[in-house]
């Protein structure tokens, strides 16, 4: 589903006692979604049901993010990001998650199990200027190089601060 969303500049923030939850099958189609997920994603549950995780992508978000993100919860390991998302209405939210693989007793993946959270201020100051460098480098190397380029600028930003992707994002 191609969705023809203009963002806006709308920011809802999410309360400090709030979890959005949402589980996905291995392909990352929407089997569960809390009553939060659906507060501030704007869609009904049967609009997110069936549907793509991406549903509520914000254009602000790299790509090379999310290749990160199913890099690690393909290889079974989890996943912390922060994350600008965008709801139905053009408005946005930043989360702070953590994705999980649901595993069956064969060590199969069955899923994923999403929790987001509301996310330090510090953290979203941190990578909103990442974030966009990252984009521009995207823009900049062209579809078929996008994402590689992104990478790289988050490497640089590792090896500059001596960190791993893990220990920055728990550490911002």
């Amino acid at each position: 589903m191609k969705r023809l969303i203009t963002p806006t500049s709308v920011e809802r923030v999410m309360r400090e006692d709030d979890f959005i939850v949402s589980m996905t099958d291995p392909k990352g189609r929407i089997s569960y979604g809390n009553r939060t997920f659906i507060e501030f994603s704007g869609y009904s549950e049967a609009e997110l049901l069936g549907s793509q995780h991406n549903i509520i992508r914000h254009p602000d978000m790299p790509r090379a993010v999310f290749k990160l993100l199913w890099d690690k919860i393909q290889n079974k390991e989890e996943c912390f990001a922060y994350v600008k998302n965008m709801s139905k209405d053009g408005g946005f939210y930043w989360v702070f998650t953590n994705v999980t693989p649901n595993l069956d007793v064969s060590g199969n993946i069955t899923g994923y199990f999403s929790v987001r959270r509301k996310p330090k201020l510090s953290g979203i100051q941190a990578v909103t200027g990442l974030y966009a460098a990252m984009l521009a480098a995207e823009k900049k190397a062209g579809s078929a190089n996008a994402i590689a380029a992104a990478t790289a600028v988050l490497v640089d930003l590792l090896k500059e601060k001596g960190l791993s992707y893990d220990e920055l994002v728990l550490a911002i």
